[in-house]
């Protein structure tokens, strides 16, 4: 036990080989019954948080716990100062590869696990997947980078000159790298979504697609409409599909000829009327004016619906109930008219 062989005793290669044995096993206790029972459990939840946390763990944790077993287990042998370096390199390449792993794993799962089923969509499940390998790419590169510096090299002139370039680059490219963000913006600021009826200025329409760099609206005389994703960010936008109720006003005018009892009479007419009709909330109605050649009344109310033919089909029925009781009850509506008074001369 006491021999010497490259400059270590035996007993000293037994006890490392011991602890390396029962390091070896204890984790491939803890992954066979303890991940194991942790996974039978996940199935049980909703939630799909702790399936990820699980997995994750199984894919990065468990590997740095057996290179941890087999680093303790060499920490109690002499080594030649090659094979330490060695391993210490080893060690750090395995953490920051895991690390990147993690957290690479950990946007994923946020993009397309949580985020993407909060609120489905085939174009946005699209552009993610195919935002994803770049997001990948940067977050390794960085990776590279920080585990570079860590081994000894000097990166520094090699970062600036990729900054000198990225700086080119952006000056280059910069209407293109708006767009990207700006398409970044409105992913996760949702200012609209695809199916959304919005108004921008004079245009409107549904949103058909939204991609990296243009966003596509369908029009109402069916033409397509294509906006940089710049000019929708800066740009004020009227979301009609989030709208929870519409507001509606409007005017009629009944002749002057009409009775003092006639005109008290008409806002309780009007408000029967829309009363009476489903998914609709009365404000209110008022006899608002003197025109040039009727009296004017105004009137409010709300269609609990943003569907646009359901206010149009509500707002026909009110014309015509209130063009019926007009009717029933003598009153004229007004429309343009002039007296020409003359007088004889004699």
């Amino acid at each position: 036990m006491q021999t010497t062989f490259l400059n270590n005793r035996v007993v000293d290669y037994i006890v490392s080989l011991a602890i390396l044995v029962i390091g070896i096993l204890s984790v491939r206790v803890v992954k066979s019954i303890v991940i194991a029972r942790l996974k039978k459990w996940a199935e049980k939840t909703k939630t799909n948080i702790d399936d990820f946390l699980i997995t994750i763990i199984e894919k990065t944790i468990v590997p740095l716990l057996y290179f941890g077993a087999f680093y303790i287990a060499t920490r109690g042998l002499y080594l030649h100062p090659t094979v330490s370096k060695v391993i210490d390199v080893l060690g750090v390449i395995l953490l920051t590869f895991m690390a990147a792993r993690f957290t690479a794993a950990t946007l994923e799962f946020l993009l397309k696990d949580y985020w993407l089923k909060k609120s489905p969509d085939e174009t946005k499940e699209r552009n993610i997947r195919a935002i994803l390998p770049a997001i990948k790419v940067i977050i390794f590169g960085l990776a590279l980078v920080f585990l570079l510096d860590n081994l000894g090299f000097k990166i520094s002139t090699v970062i600036a000159g990729l900054g000198i370039g990225g700086v080119a680059v952006a000056l280059a490219s910069q209407a293109v790298l708006g767009d990207m963000f700006n398409y970044f913006t409105i992913l996760f600021d949702r200012p609209f979504e695809v199916g959304d009826f919005i108004i921008i200025d004079n245009y409107l329409g549904t949103v058909e697609y939204i991609g990296i760099k243009t966003t596509r609206i369908r029009s109402l005389s069916g033409e397509q409409l294509v906006f940089s994703n710049t000019d929708l960010t800066n740009s004020r936008i009227r979301n009609y599909k989030r709208m929870a109720k519409r507001r509606v006003v409007f005017k009629i005018g009944v002749t002057y000829e009409t009775k003092c009892e006639q005109l008290r009479e008409i806002p309780s007419i009007i408000k029967s009327i829309i009363e009476g009709i489903e998914d609709t909330a009365f404000d209110r109605a008022h006899f608002s004016s003197f025109g040039d050649f009727s009296l004017i009344f105004e009137v409010v109310y709300y269609v609990l619906s943003r569907d646009y033919n359901k206010y149009m089909d509500t707002q026909q029925a009110i014309n015509l109930a209130i063009k019926e009781e007009f009717e029933k009850r003598g009153i004229e509506f007004a429309y343009p008219t002039q007296m020409i008074y003359t007088c004889e001369v004699k």
